[in-house]
């Protein structure tokens, strides 16, 4: 039966499924060699292109590696990134991050760093270690599937928000299958790179990697976790109209 005409559960059910999948949700950083069958990444990814777009647009696009494909593309991107000379030329295809850090956010990006940082013993002023612990981002963590997500050139920020909500999808659709993922901006750079390596055509844009797969429970980097503002702290309930001058 098509798993999107399944007959409905009740409401409490539906509500706690969909709520823990939402919120067990967060980025693994080590897995498992596990395999995931192509199968459940075709039904994950079959779930996710539900997702709201502004007119229906479905602006994405979803480049998957598993195999020697995974492996041949992280040992590229591990020497670029291994070569200071070399990886400090390349330049990110849009500003992810803000050009100068402030206040919450300098403070929130730092905290996640280090707690990651001290779980793992590296010390502040540890460079190589550093470099070697962010490495690992390209080689997917050791996921057995690593995900390339792109987008037509021409297109405006909306389909950026399309986009993200596709991401939320594709990772929510995994954790509701026992599945964890780590969205990854760290490949942006490399987008030239990776482009021709998958042979993406020139007009589309890389947005984002993402790693895919089953978590390993013992690794001490998949204990982190990190800090929710609560809801108090960013939502403002206007309930009374404002008297304004004719």
């Amino acid at each position: 039966m098509n798993r999107m005409m399944a007959p409905p559960l009740s409401a409490e059910t539906l509500q706690a499924a969909v709520d823990w999948a939402i919120a067990t949700r967060r980025s693994v950083r080590a897995y498992l060699p596990r395999p995931v069958p192509r199968e459940e990444i075709e039904a994950i990814l079959s779930t996710a292109r539900y997702s709201a777009s502004g007119m229906n647009m479905q602006p994405w696009h979803v480049h998957v590696l598993t195999g020697p494909a995974k492996a041949s593309l992280s040992a590229a991107i591990a020497a670029l990134d291994d070569d200071p000379r070399r990886s400090g030329e390349l330049l990110e295809p849009y500003d992810y991050y803000p050009r100068e850090w402030f206040s919450p956010y300098l403070e929130r990006r730092r905290k996640v760093g280090w707690d990651l940082y001290g779980l793992l013993g590296i010390a502040k002023g540890d460079k190589q270690r550093m470099h070697l612990q962010h490495g690992r981002n390209y080689r997917f963590f050791d996921a057995p599937v690593g995900l390339f997500f792109t987008v037509d050139r021409s297109l405006q920020e909306g389909s950026l928000l399309d986009y993200g909500m596709f991401l939320q999808s594709v990772m929510v659709a995994a954790r509701s299958r026992g599945l964890h993922t780590c969205p990854q901006a760290a490949f942006l750079k490399f987008h030239r790179q990776i482009g021709e390596l998958l042979e993406i055509p020139a007009g589309q844009m890389l947005v984002c990697g993402m790693s895919l797969g089953y978590a390993d429970d013992s690794s001490i980097e998949n204990s982190l976790v990190t800090e929710r503002e609560p809801v108090s702290s960013f939502t403002t309930f206007h309930n009374n109209a404002k008297e304004t001058r004719a």
